[in-house]
């Protein structure tokens, strides 16, 4: 954030990127460097795709900057030479600049260096970022050692260089969607500060020797007939805000490209849909923590069932599952399904191999799909008489009712980009559509809870599916990630 919101200060066109599935830190990212932050996920779009989607979300720019995930050798998956930091550099051609935590070391830091320079052949090591110097004279020790290796160094923070400003890890990306006085601050500081401590024309000079990439931008427009484009672009509604949906930035170009016209709901603050809407996007960026919010928001909750009632396409990722639900917490919610969500003691993450066992607005039936999971919420039952996915290991999730296909597995739709021309089909007047219910949705204004819509084939509630990976994360946690 802060090489970028630096960048950005000298007026050098910059464009931040993330590596995996982080929605909060690719915002954030967006917001430092004045464009949209965008993803890079293998697992999620596949390794062929990630250089395109590089060039794609940099067109324009000077200088990018990748932020990695864990370690330059890590993954959340554990294989990093196909979704790692590593291998996402070794995709792009792009050179690393290494950030070390040197509060506890000294010459053994060459040592350190040398085996990631070392480590893997496709994987350029640039230049040394120092963090955590605790003095001038430790700071030239450093140096020292690292010159005896022939590494440069960059740049050099001390403790407490980079001010603890930013908004808490728990609101996720919505102070960056709000554009919030808060995170335009954060931002701005840790670019003064960054600016400051680090050798940015090195830098910049450094991220200029990267070759150019051989394959083509990705474009949402891509493999599209024109001929599917329909004439009256249907209203799609996006939840999100000003700054940034609650989605990968490609899920809007994509739904643009097949046709749709795509407004931002911000389903915080927001008491209606837009004007015309005729489907719903729901992504799995916004945080549960926002669960009172929704709630409250009853307005919307009424508009959006009766969206649903009659006949329109929702798409529901992420908490988008329980705002559909009767109730969450014992708050009320939309009451679309006739289900209730309340917050686990463990977070479930990581990723899904995904399959639809049957046709809707998102996909046709034996479609796979990867897709990432992070939540607490626990909906009973799991899955309506029709899921909206099977994985191998695995209970069914979700629920296909008419043409709502809601679930708490995020996709990202540049892996899929098929998904976007089914919506926009899905949304276009007199798309066959699933018979009407035998009954409306009953979502009042007011507090008490709403009444759902006809019951789908229960299952006893779950207490944890016991075949799904589960991880306990204190907030320290999930910034580390």
């Amino acid at each position: 954030m802060g090489l970028l919101a630096a960048a950005a200060g000298r007026g050098v066109p910059a464009a931040g990127f993330k590596v995996g599935p982080d929605h909060t830190d690719a915002a954030y990212l967006g917001l430092a460097a004045g464009r949209p932050g965008r993803n890079l996920d293998p697992r999620l779009v596949g390794s062929q795709r990630i250089a395109p989607l590089f060039a794609h979300g940099a067109a324009g720019s000077h200088f990018a900057v990748v932020e990695g995930a864990m370690g330059l050798f890590d993954s959340l998956t554990g294989q990093p030479e196909i979704d790692g930091t590593a291998a996402v550099a070794a995709a792009l051609r792009a050179p690393v600049l290494l950030v070390v935590d040197v509060a506890a070391m000294g010459h053994s830091l060459a040592a350190l260096v040398h085996g990631f320079r070392m480590f893997d052949e496709m994987v350029h090591l640039g230049g040394v970022i120092l963090n955590r110097v605790a003095s001038p004279r430790h700071e030239e020790m450093l140096r020292t050692a690292l010159d005896d290796i022939g590494m440069p160094v960059l740049g050099a923070l001390r403790r407490g260089d980079l001010p603890a400003v930013l908004p808490a890890r728990a609101q996720g990306p919505v102070p960056v969607a709000h554009r919030t006085v808060e995170a335009v601050r954060a931002v701005r500081r840790l670019g003064e500060a960054v600016g400051s401590a680090l050798d940015l024309d090195r830098i910049m000079a450094l991220a200029n020797t990267a070759p150019a990439l051989p394959s083509p931008a990705w474009s949402p427009a891509d493999g599209l007939d024109p001929a599917e484009i329909p004439v009256q672009r249907p209203v799609i509604a996006l939840a999100g805000g000003p700054g940034a949906p609650y989605t990968y930035v490609e899920t809007a170009e994509l739904l643009t490209a097949a046709g749709a016209d795509v407004v931002v709901v911000d389903p915080l603050r927001d008491e209606a849909l837009p004007p015309g809407t005729r489907a719903l996007m729901i992504g799995a960026g916004l945080p549960e923590g926002y669960a009172e919010e929704l709630s409250a928001n009853r307005r919307l909750c009424a508009a959006v069932a009766q969206l649903a009632h009659e006949g329109a396409p929702i798409v529901a990722e992420g908490i988008g599952l329980p705002w559909l639900t009767r109730d969450f917490d014992g708050r009320p919610m939309c009451g679309v399904l006739d289900a209730t969500a309340t917050t686990g003691t463990q977070t479930v993450a990581g990723y899904r191999e995904a399959t639809a066992p049957s046709t809707s607005p998102l996909a046709p039936a034996g479609a796979r799909i990867t897709g990432y999971k992070q939540h607490r919420a626990i909906v009973a039952p799991r899955a309506g008489q029709i899921p909206a996915w099977t994985w191998s290991g695995g209970n069914p999730e979700g629920f296909v009712w008419r043409q709502v296909h809601a679930s708490q597995l995020g996709l990202h739709w540049a892996g899929a980009p098929e998904i976007a021309r089914r919506l926009v089909a899905a949304a276009l007047p007199g798309h066959p559509q699933q018979p009407p219910a035998a009954q409306a949705p009953t979502v009042p204004i007011t507090p008490p809870a709403p009444s759902p819509l006809p019951a789908q084939q229960q299952s006893p509630p779950p207490t944890g599916d016991p075949n799904e990976a589960t991880l306990s994360l204190s907030a320290v946690d999930l910034q580390n990630q």
